[in-house]
This record gives structure tokens, C-alpha cells and sequence, in this order.
């Protein structure tokens, strides 16, 4: 059975501003490195087709954590599909000398309005082998508290 990586949260915001955080670049620097990362876009093309890169920086390098580098991960993201306030898939392709972190990732962010928020869930498939599956759901997990975070301090 293909593995399959999910993490989901209810957020007290719209679908609408949810899928906003989603494509803009100054809220995914904030909220999409997870605890103990710091995210810098590179490239910016928000729509389908286009993407952006994006390089991941861990606060502390102790033991060299890092898929592109001791101290960073660098990811190539691309939208293969954008359905306003309802879902976006990426595909993501880290850049890493190492085979154990190559291919392309897909994440599915769906969005469902609920009574409080929306309910996002996200299911990555095609995670690369050298990603734990129980480390990368703790991170999905920590973006998707990030973006809470990050949605009532704008609100």
C-alpha cells in the first residue's frame, strides 16, 4: 500500500482566507516552516502552472538535519491545481544530492467550511523515503498551527 501522510486542523477563518494564506507569498514565509525552521521565498508565480522556491533553515544545525545542505532544505514547488477557498495541490521536489529525498512530493490542501472555520486537511503522497512519516506529519502539523496562528493575528 503507497504511503500516505496526512495531518488536518480546524481553523477559525474562511475557506476564502485560508486559500489566501495558501498563495501569498508573505503569509507562506510566515506560516509554512515548521517549528524550528525559517522559510525565505526565492521565486514567486502564484498560479496554476507556476510555483515558488522556497529555502527552509533550521534554527539550530546541530547534527546536520539538512536535505540541501548541514543547515537548510530547498524546495522546488509547483501548483499543479488551484480551486479558489477549496483546495491547491503542490508538487514539491527538494533539492538534495542524496536518492533517499529525491522524486516529487504531491501535498493536497483541501479546504471545507465547517460551522467554526474551515476544516483543512492535508495528505502528502510520494513523500520521499528519507522523510519519516512520523516527522513529516509533526511538521505538516506544526505549519497547519502556524497558519492558525498566523490567520487570528491578521484577522
Amino acid at each position: 500500500m503507497a504511503r500516505i501522510d496526512r495531518a488536518g486542523r480546524l481553523i477559525a477563518a474562511s475557506p476564502a482566507a485560508v486559500y489566501e494564506a495558501l498563495l501569498s507569498r508573505d503569509a507562506l514565509e510566515r506560516w509554512l516552516p515548521p517549528e524550528g525552521m525559517r522559510g525565505r521565498i526565492e521565486r514567486w508565480d502564484p498560479r496554476p502552472g507556476g510555483g515558488f522556491r522556497m529555502v527552509l533553515t533550521y534554527l539550530d544545525a546541530t547534527g546536520s538535519p539538512g536535505k540541501s545542505s548541514d543547515a537548510t532544505d530547498v524546495v522546488e514547488v509547483g501548483f499543479a491545481d488551484l480551486v479558489p477557498a477549496e483546495r491547491v495541490v503542490q508538487e514539491a521536489v527538494f533539492e538534495a544530492g542524496d536518492p533517499d529525498f529525491a522524486g516529487t512530493m504531491t501535498m493536497t490542501w483541501l479546504l471545507r467550511p465547517s460551522l467554526h472555520g474551515t476544516e483543512v486537511s492535508v495528505t502528502a503522497t510520494g513523500v520521499p523515503a528519507g522523510i519519516s512519516q512520523s516527522d513529516h506529519e509533526e511538521g505538516i502539523a506544526s505549519s497547519l498551527a502556524n497558519l492558525a496562528s498566523y490567520l487570528e493575528e491578521v484577522s
